[in-house]
């Protein structure tokens, strides 16, 4: 099963991995630019098709994907084109690269716009068209679970009642509770949630009068809750667990707060790869909560797909939530694993620093911005922007990732961090 599920993460990251170059690729052939590759993965070709100008293929290694679109920087920047002992900069080098696979795709009767002739709305649409999609993907799935499959939530209904922890009758066993009753009144207060039980009983100093339903009939009952050691009050029952769908509104709930959480997290990704490295080399337990690689998002599937089929939970109020994992649970799990994983994507690739979408979104911006502070001091049109003078950053910025990957990787394999 652990292997079934890491399967079933990697097609899941593979399919968001082509709806995200999907995002790019159709706006930039709409908006009639030059696509002539879409790939799936990494390494060695293992098939591949041409339709029209583009080619369409699936790479061996399954880490990712690409959309190469021509012209991504204008050819006649201004910007240094050598460096001091004559050999060529990395930016023009980038300029010379995109005047050459224009002028290769004329030679074969290519014809369309190169990428820096897009408009400032264009460009906008085609770079942010991949993350963009990923989380329409994030929100279909989160509503598939939400909506569709549900939660398992604790109800008013008794699944059991228990002894008291020494063995002896609990309150509840003492009160006549019994298995199948739906606590319906506690202490002349109606009650709605489990949660709301629960503080009720936390909040009880005494006995209290408690109304049960039992075979359709009302049952009046007196419980007097145990007091624990620790200052919890104990009754002894254990509530059946119901699946409970939600509606719309905690769909966009949902995936606000893993938005919101997934920036937060990014933010504070510094300080979290500085604890993550120092608890690798001083043993100091690993944040449960933390960052991890696709190494770990890939332990993660295989532990729910192999996961135990029964679990039992007590909560602090001396009740628990007996169940299992069954089928829609591990479902459940597993696209909300996959919708986190591209709420991340949509996220990451957001960052306004070059290789990622959003350093040419900011380069979109930039140009735009000196189009429109053309047009209002009413100088010409300048010409486009000179984006290739951002290689150098993307080059440094390639590195910091990987270095922040490998960090990762060993993390996930020396000290992982499991379902349980």
């Amino acid at each position: 099963m652990f292997i079934v599920g890491l399967v079933i993460l990697i097609v899941g990251l593979m399919i968001s991995v082509a709806l995200h170059e999907l995002g790019h690729m159709l706006p930039a052939k709409k908006f009639g630019a030059l696509v002539p590759e879409y790939w799936i993965g990494f390494g060695p070709t293992v098939w591949k098709t041409k339709k029209g100008d583009t080619t369409y293929g699936l790479k061996a290694l399954p880490l990712g994907g690409y959309v190469r679109i021509l012209g991504m920087y204008f050819p006649n920047g201004n910007g240094r084109k050598t460096k001091a002992d004559g050999s060529l900069t990395l930016a023009e080098m980038a300029r010379q690269q995109s005047g050459a696979e224009l002028d290769d795709a004329a030679r074969r009767g290519q014809s369309g716009k190169p990428f820096y002739r897009l408009s400032t709305p264009q460009k906008l649409v085609v770079m942010a068209g991949g993350p963009v999609m990923n989380l329409l993907i994030a929100v279909v799935l989160i509503a598939i679970v939400v909506m569709g499959i549900g939660f398992n939530v604790p109800s008013t209904n008794i699944a059991e009642v228990r002894n008291a922890e020494d063995g002896t009758a609990s309150p509840a066993v003492t009160a006549g509770i019994e298995a199948g009753d739906q606590i319906v009144q506690w202490d002349g207060r109606p009650v709605e949630s489990w949660e709301g039980l629960t503080e009720a009983i936390q909040a009880t100093d005494g006995p209290v009068d408690v109304v049960a339903i039992r075979e359709g009939s009302p049952v009046n009952l007196v419980v007097e809750p145990q007091l624990r050691e620790d200052g919890t009050r104990y009754v002894g029952i254990v509530s059946a667990v119901e699946r409970q769908r939600g509606t719309p509104a905690d769909v966009a709930e949902n995936v606000w707060m893993q938005v919101s959480a997934t920036g937060r997290a990014i933010v504070a990704l510094p300080v979290s790869l500085f604890d993550l490295v120092q608890s690798l080399f001083t043993g100091e337990e690993r944040d449960s909560s933390g960052v991890i690689s696709v190494v770990g998002v890939a332990r993660l599937a295989g532990d729910i797909a192999g996961a135990p089929t029964a679990v039992d939970s007590d909560s602090t109020a001396g009740t628990g939530i007996p169940g299992g994992m069954s089928f829609l649970d591990r479902a459940a799990l597993m696209l909300s694993l996959l919708a986190a994983l591209n709420v991340a994507l949509f996220a990451f690739n957001l960052i306004p620093l070059p290789p990622l979408d959003g350093g040419h979104v900011a380069g979109a911006l930039w140009g735009g911005a000196r189009n429109v502070g053309a047009k209002v001091t009413g100088k010409p049109r300048p010409a486009p922007a000179d984006t290739a003078r951002m290689v150098p950053l993307a080059y440094g910025v390639f590195a910091v990732l990987m270095v922040m990957t490998v960090i990762l990787v060993v993390a996930d394999l020396v000290k992982p961090i499991t379902f349980a």
